[in-house]
C-alpha cells in the first residue's frame, strides 16, 4: 500500500501553487505547448467533455435551455392568470376555506382581504391567450408560448425556493439543473463553459442570489455554472497577469501540469482532472469571452430590438448575450432578473419590472425564431413562486405576499406546443386545481425534451440514487409537447 503524502509535502505543494504568481488565465496557456506528451494528452481528453456514454436516451427536441428567472416571485394575478371573481371580491375578507391551515409568509395571523387584479387583461394572438396589460410585448409572442397556470412548489421563502427550483430539493449542496444537464450531455462548444449565469437588477427589493444556486453539488466541480458579469470585466481573473512573459508562463504551467498528472496517477481524483481542464478552458476563454461580449458586429436594429447597450448590465443586454451564447454552443444559460418581490406598491413595481424585461423577452424569442434556433432552444420563464390573492401593505398601494399553492410559468421552443395554456387555479387564484404541475414535473419535462429519461438519469450519493427529479414521483407533461 502506498503511504499517504505527509502534511509537509502537501503544504509545500500548496505553497508552490499559491505563490507561483500566475492566475487562471496565465495557467491556461499550457494548452499552447506540448512538452510533456502524457500531460498534454490528459489535459486535452478532459478539456471538452461531451457527456455520458449512452446519452441522450431518446431523440432530443431541444439542444439547449435558456431559463429566464424573474427572481422575487412575479404575481401570476398580474401577468397570466386573470380572475374575475377575485376582481369582484376586491377589498372583501378572504374566505377562511382557502387559507385556514395553509402556509402564508408575512401575512400569517393577519386580517386577510382579497386584492383584485391591478391591471386589465386582453386576449392576444390567434390562440387568444389572456395576458395582462403590464406585458404588451408578451402579447406579440402569445402564439409561441405555453402558459402553465397550475405550478406548485414547496418552499415559501426566497432562498430555499430558488434552491428548490434549481435543484429539486431545499437541501443545500445538491447539483443545479444546469450542472445536471452539462454532466449528462456535455457542451456543444469547447471555448466557453457549458453553463453560464447572467444577472440584472430592477424593481423592488432585489433579493440576493447566492452562487450556490448554480453549484455542481456532489457532481465534479467542472459542471458548476460560471457567472459572467453584465458590466465591466465579464469574467474575473481570466486575463494574463502583468509582468509575466510567455516563456515564464510556459515553464511554470508545464511544471504544474506535470505535478497534477503525476499526483493523479496515485490518487485518481476527478477534481485534479477538473483543474487540468480548467486551465484549458480558461485559455480558450481568453479569446472567446472578449469576442462574445463585443457586440459591435450586431446591427443597430438588433440592439434596439433588445433595448441593449454594451456594458449596461440590463436584462435586455443579457438576453442578447444569451442568444450569442446559444449560438456558440452553451448548453444551459440562466438569466436572473432581481426585483420582483412586490410586497407593496405592486402596480408601480410591476410596471418597472415589466418595462425592463417584457420587450427583451419578446426580442429573444423573435430573434431565435428568425435565426431558425427556437425549434431546438427550450425557453422557460418564471419565478421561484407566485403571489397571494390577498392584499398586503398599507392604504391603496398594496402588494402581495409569497405564494406556493398556485402560480404561472411558461415554456416555449424546443418541442413545446405554442399558443396553448395548461392547468388552472381556483376562482380566486389560490390553489392549483386542474392539471397541477410540480417543480419536479417541470424538471422532468425539461430533461425529456433534451433527450434524457429522468428516471434513468441518477447518481449514487449517500445511499440513494439521486437525480434532478429526486427520488419522489415526477411526470413528463406530455400534453404540452408537440
Amino acid at each position: 500500500m502506498t503511504n499517504p503524502p505527509s502534511l509537509a509535502s502537501l503544504a509545500n505543494r500548496r505553497t508552490f501553487l499559491k505563490s507561483s504568481g500566475v492566475g487562471l488565465g496565465a495557467a491556461a496557456l499550457s494548452a499552447m505547448w506540448q512538452a510533456d506528451a502524457s500531460a498534454s494528452s490528459a489535459a486535452l481528453e478532459t478539456s471538452h467533455y461531451q457527456g455520458l456514454p449512452g446519452l441522450p436516451h431518446l431523440p432530443a427536441k431541444a439542444k439547449r435551455v435558456i431559463f429566464l428567472c424573474m427572481a422575487g416571485g412575479p404575481s401570476h394575478l398580474e401577468t397570466f392568470d386573470y380572475k374575475e371573481d377575485l376582481a369582484k371580491m376586491d377589498g372583501q375578507p378572504m374566505p377562511d376555506s382557502f387559507t385556514q391551515g395553509q402556509p402564508i409568509a408575512q401575512l400569517q395571523g393577519k386580517e386577510l382581504k382579497c386584492q383584485g387584479p391591478m391591471t386589465k387583461f386582453r386576449r392576444h394572438g390567434d390562440s387568444g391567450q389572456l395576458i395582462s396589460d403590464f406585458m404588451p410585448w408578451h402579447g406579440k409572442i402569445a402564439d409561441d408560448i405555453c402558459v402553465i397556470r397550475s405550478m406548485v412548489t414547496e418552499q415559501i421563502n426566497h432562498d430555499p425556493a430558488h434552491t428548490f427550483m434549481n435543484t429539486g430539493t431545499a437541501l443545500s449542496g445538491r447539483p443545479s439543473m444546469g450542472s445536471w444537464i452539462n454532466y449528462g450531455l456535455g457542451s456543444e462548444g469547447s471555448d466557453l463553459p457549458g453553463f453560464v449565469v447572467l444577472t440584472s437588477i430592477g424593481g423592488r427589493n432585489p433579493q440576493p442570489i447566492a452562487s450556490r444556486q448554480w453549484s455542481a453539488g456532489f457532481l465534479p466541480s467542472r459542471f458548476q455554472g460560471v457567472e459572467f458579469n453584465s458590466s465591466g470585466e465579464p469574467v474575473h481573473y481570466v486575463r494574463n497577469p502583468a509582468g509575466v512573459s510567455s516563456a515564464q508562463q510556459k515553464q511554470l504551467v508545464e511544471t504544474i501540469t506535470r505535478l497534477n498528472a503525476h499526483r493523479n496517477q496515485s490518487v485518481r481524483n476527478p477534481e485534479i482532472d477538473t483543474r487540468i481542464a480548467a486551465y484549458e478552458m480558461a485559455f480558450q476563454m481568453q479569446t472567446s469571452v472578449p469576442d462574445l461580449m463585443n457586440v459591435s458586429d450586431e446591427p443597430r436594429e438588433i440592439l434596439d430590438m433588445y433595448g441593449a447597450e454594451p456594458g449596461d448590465g440590463s436584462f435586455g443586454s443579457n438576453c442578447l448575450l444569451a442568444r450569442r451564447l446559444a449560438e456558440r454552443g452553451v448548453r444551459f444559460i440562466h438569466l436572473y432578473h432581481r426585483g420582483w418581490d412586490h410586497h407593496g406598491d405592486l402596480a408601480r413595481h410591476m410596471k418597472t419590472c415589466c418595462d425592463l424585461t417584457d420587450k427583451p423577452t419578446w426580442a429573444l424569442l423573435t430573434d431565435l425564431k428568425q435565426r431558425g434556433m427556437l425549434d431546438d432552444t427550450l425557453i422557460i420563464w418564471g419565478g421561484e413562486f407566485g403571489r397571494t390573492p390577498m392584499f398586503q401593505g398599507k392604504g391603496t398601494n398594496g402588494g402581495r405576499d409569497h405564494h406556493i399553492k398556485g402560480f404561472s410559468m411558461w415554456m416555449a421552443g424546443g418541442g413545446i406546443k405554442g399558443g396553448t395554456s395548461f392547468g388552472q387555479t381556483d376562482e380566486l387564484g389560490y390553489n392549483a386545481v386542474e392539471n397541477v404541475v410540480h417543480i419536479r414535473d417541470l424538471h422532468a419535462t425539461m430533461l425529456h425534451l433534451l433527450g434524457i429519461n429522468p428516471q434513468r438519469f441518477k447518481v449514487p450519493f449517500q445511499g440513494l440514487d439521486l437525480g434532478l427529479t429526486g427520488v419522489l414521483e415526477s411526470r413528463v407533461i406530455k400534453e404540452i409537447l408537440v
